[in-house]
């Protein structure tokens, strides 16, 4: 039987969770990240948690837990240059296989587009899904992302190409 849904910021006490969690979503779902998996397997426990222990106020990774487990993740960021800040990302979006169709990706993304729509000056939300994934982009979507563009041809994964379709949530006209 499932717990209650808790989401909340990962700290450097969740590195061995998020880093086995994430591991899973770059090898079962390689045409969904930039990321590859080959390359994050070898990234020592200790730099995830130094990335997960240093808090600021422009970029996080949310868990979602079903009681201690940790079933789903979310980064978000606001860009970093001058002439982008009015501009967030949400990345690294995963629930895992066996906690899916229970609102844990929109619980993940509602926390998520609050805590970047409370940065001073945000105007917009940017994200990418790739083409073919129709549930994450329904559920996008529903929370009102829109369709930018379609990058073709983004990922090359062992000879096939995957085409990116860039989303983006506007607050502002």
């Amino acid at each position: 039987m499932s717990q209650q849904l808790i989401v909340r910021d990962l700290s450097g006490a969740d590195a061995a969770a998020y880093q086995a969690i994430r591991l899973r979503a770059l090898k079962d779902h390689p045409e969904a990240f930039a990321s590859a998996y080959e390359d994050e397997k070898e990234k020592p426990l200790a730099q995830i948690v130094e990335s997960l222990d240093q808090p600021t106020t422009e970029r996080f990774m949310l868990g979602a837990f079903d009681g201690e487990v940790l079933v789903g993740i979310v980064g978000g960021y606001r860009d970093g240059h001058r002439k982008s800040k009015h501009r967030a990302h949400i990345v690294a979006m995963y629930v895992a296989e066996e906690a899916r169709g229970r609102g844990i990706g929109r619980s993940l993304l509602v926390e998520a587009i609050k805590r970047l729509r409370a940065m001073d000056g945000v105007e917009e939300i940017v994200l990418a899904v790739t083409v073919g994934n129709d549930t994450a982009r329904s559920l996008y979507a529903s929370l009102g992302f829109e369709a930018a563009y379609i990058e073709p041809r983004f990922f090359k994964i062992e000879g096939s190409y995957y085409d990116l379709e860039w989303m983006i949530l506007r607050f502002v006209d």
